[in-house]
């Protein structure tokens, strides 16, 4: 019997040695385990050792990574509704709209030229936005909330009169304040009445021929708001011809000697004053701010050298209607915050003109290559 066994436990062996080399080159057995079956528990506490009854979840020996904390993406900038080199009729509504609220004068195009990024830079300066001359949201909803739809007549220049405000044979205190306002402006020449007649209207006629509005002799929305943009409010004695004593004209003995001969803009710092002088005679006077002393008013003796009916200042990015350059980028021009608000401010070295009507005339009458003689008298 024990031969037998031995016998047998060397036939086992023997099959051991064979399946553990056949297993090896399979990675499957090892002679343990074909000698000594592993049992569930005994490999359970062989591979994977049971953990220190003191540690907890807390004390990990090794920390969890701390997530990056996520990169806000940058605010985009909003999109550009309209753009310098945009045209269209989008672009004839901007335009149209800026007119409406006196920030663009020329005709409409269409096209978004220097003249319209002019004037939506003004635009944004006096509201407080970021000046780029680029219309964005922002821009666009200020200048829809503050302007009406424009007709299609508007858009495209096409000029029709719109509904009569007054006209002939009406009568009563809007016709004297009507002719009181033509007066102003030299549009009309007799006494003030209260009668809408032949005279009141060819004269209205003729103040719209001048503008460029339906020339009908009557009084539509268009023309009184121009009417209304040119003149002030006019009083008692204007509606009702009380007239004071005229104050004595100024006389050539008062011009400096460079004004008294040939075509002269003569502007008298010590009395506001500019003269426009042909050959010694005083054609028109204008009441004229200047610049403050941290930008004077150059002082001398120049020439007009530019002029520009709808100029806006590439410094400043506001408008310079009517200018007439003549001392670099100073100039001789209309201000609407001097009409507004009179000394209580100063130019940025230019010229200021107040009253639109004058500067209007002045502007036609004036050459390039007429003198300019800005002095203290």
């Amino acid at each position: 019997m024990g031969r037998r066994r031995a016998a047998a436990v060397g036939v086992l062996t023997a099959i051991a040695v064979v399946a553990v080399a056949t297993g090896a080159a399979y990675g499957v057995l090892t002679l343990t385990d074909v000698m000594e079956p592993t049992t569930p528990a005994k490999a359970a506490s062989s591979s994977e050792p049971s953990p220190s009854p003191s540690a907890s979840p807390s004390e990990s020996t090794s920390a969890p990574a701390t997530a990056p904390s996520p990169t806000l993406a940058p605010k985009p900038e909003p999109e550009p509704i309209f753009e310098p080199g945009d045209k269209g009729i989008q672009v004839r509504e901007l335009q149209s709209r800026l007119d409406q609220l006196a920030w663009y004068a020329p005709k409409i195009t269409g096209v978004y030229d220097n003249v319209t990024t002019g004037s939506v830079k003004g635009f944004q300066k006096k509201r407080g936005f970021e000046v780029t001359g680029v219309v964005d949201p922002r821009t666009w909803n200020r200048v829809v909330k503050m302007s009406r739809m424009p007709t299609d007549d508007e858009m495209h220049n096409r000029l029709t009169p719109g509904p009569t405000i007054l006209g002939p044979d009406d009568s009563g205190r809007e016709v004297r304040i009507l002719q009181a306002r033509l007066k102003q402006i030299a549009w009309f020449s007799p006494d003030v009445t209260d009668f809408y007649g032949d005279t009141t209207a060819a004269s209205v006629a003729g103040f719209q021929t001048k503008r460029e509005i339906p020339s009908t002799g009557e009084v539509d929305q268009r023309t009184m708001d121009r009417l209304l943009a040119m003149t002030r409010e006019p009083t008692e004695d204007e509606l009702f011809n009380r007239y004071p004593e005229p104050e004595p004209e100024v006389t050539t003995d008062a011009l400096d000697p460079r004004c008294t001969t040939g075509r002269v803009l003569c502007i008298d710092k010590s009395t506001n004053s500019l003269r426009w002088v042909v050959d010694g005679s005083v054609q028109t006077t204008v009441d004229v701010r200047f610049g403050s002393d941290e930008l004077p008013t150059d002082e001398g003796q120049f020439a007009v050298n530019f002029k520009s009916r709808d100029h806006v200042s590439s410094l400043y990015d506001t408008p310079m209607p009517y200018a007439m350059f003549f001392s670099g980028g100073q100039a001789v021009h209309y201000s609407p915050d001097f009409a507004a608000n009179g000394y209580s401010g100063a130019s940025h070295g230019c010229v200021n003109v107040r009253d639109l009507g004058a500067i209007q005339s002045l502007f036609d009458q004036v050459d390039v290559g007429d003198t300019v003689v800005v002095y203290w008298s």
